[in-house]
C-alpha cells in the first residue's frame, strides 16, 4: 500500500465515521431535552389566566370604592364591588369557550369567613376595627370607613384535557392573589 492509498483510506475513515455520528448527535438532542411546557410560550395555563382576569377586577372594583362609604354602609360596599366584579366575571366565563376552555366562578361565603377570621388585621397596636365576610367580600372598619380586603371566589376551569376546581383569595388594591 502506498502512501497515498493510506490517505485515501483514512480520508473515506473518517467520512464514514463522521456519517455514523450524525444520526447520534440528532437522537441525543431529540432525547436529552425536554422543554419545561408550563414555561414555555405555547402553554397556556388556564388557571393562571382566570387569577389574573381576577386581580384587575377586583382590583378596578375595590379602588372605585375605597373611602367612600362609613362603616355602617359596608353592605353597599359589597353590593357595590360584586356589581363593579360582574363585568369581569362575565368576560371569563365566556372568554375561551370557542376553543374549548369553559370558566365557572361563583362566590365563596365559607373561604371568606375563614380567611377574613385569619387574616384580618387586629391586636393590640393595630387600630383597625371589626371585619366581616359578606357574600365573598372581605371588608373592614377602618376610621370608620368601610375597606375592602379581598374577594373569594371558587373556579372551576374545564378544558379538553380535564378540569381543576380552586378556591382563589384575590387581595384587593393591587395586592397578590392567593389560591388553593
Amino acid at each position: 500500500m502506498t502512501r497515498e492509498d493510506r490517505g485515501q483510506l483514512v480520508l473515506v475513515a473518517a467520512a464514514v465515521l463522521a456519517l455514523a455520528l450524525v444520526p447520534i448527535a440528532f437522537a441525543y438532542l431529540q432525547l436529552g431535552y425536554h422543554a419545561d411546557v408550563r414555561a414555555s410560550v405555547e402553554y397556556d395555563d388556564p388557571q393562571r389566566n382566570a387569577e389574573r382576569l381576577l386581580e384587575r377586577s377586583v382590583y378596578e372594583a375595590s379602588a372605585d370604592v375605597q373611602g367612600e362609604y362609613d362603616w355602617w354602609q359596608r353592605e353597599n360596599v359589597v353590593r357595590d364591588v360584586r356589581d363593579g366584579l360582574q363585568p369581569g366575571l362575565e368576560t371569563l366565563r365566556s372568554a375561551r369557550v370557542e376553543s374549548g376552555t369553559a370558566y365557572e366562578v361563583s362566590y365563596n361565603r365559607t373561604a371568606a369567613e375563614r380567611w377574613a377570621g385569619e387574616n384580618c388585621p387586629s391586636g393590640p397596636s393595630r387600630e383597625f376595627g371589626p371585619c366581616e365576610a359578606i357574600d365573598g367580600v372581605v371588608v373592614q372598619e377602618r376610621a370608620d370607613e368601610t375597606d375592602v380586603l379581598a374577594v373569594v371566589v371558587d373556579v372551576r376551569v374545564t378544558t379538553e384535557r380535564g378540569w381543576s376546581q380552586s378556591t382563589v383569595v384575590v387581595r384587593s388594591v393591587g395586592e397578590t392573589a392567593d389560591s388553593s
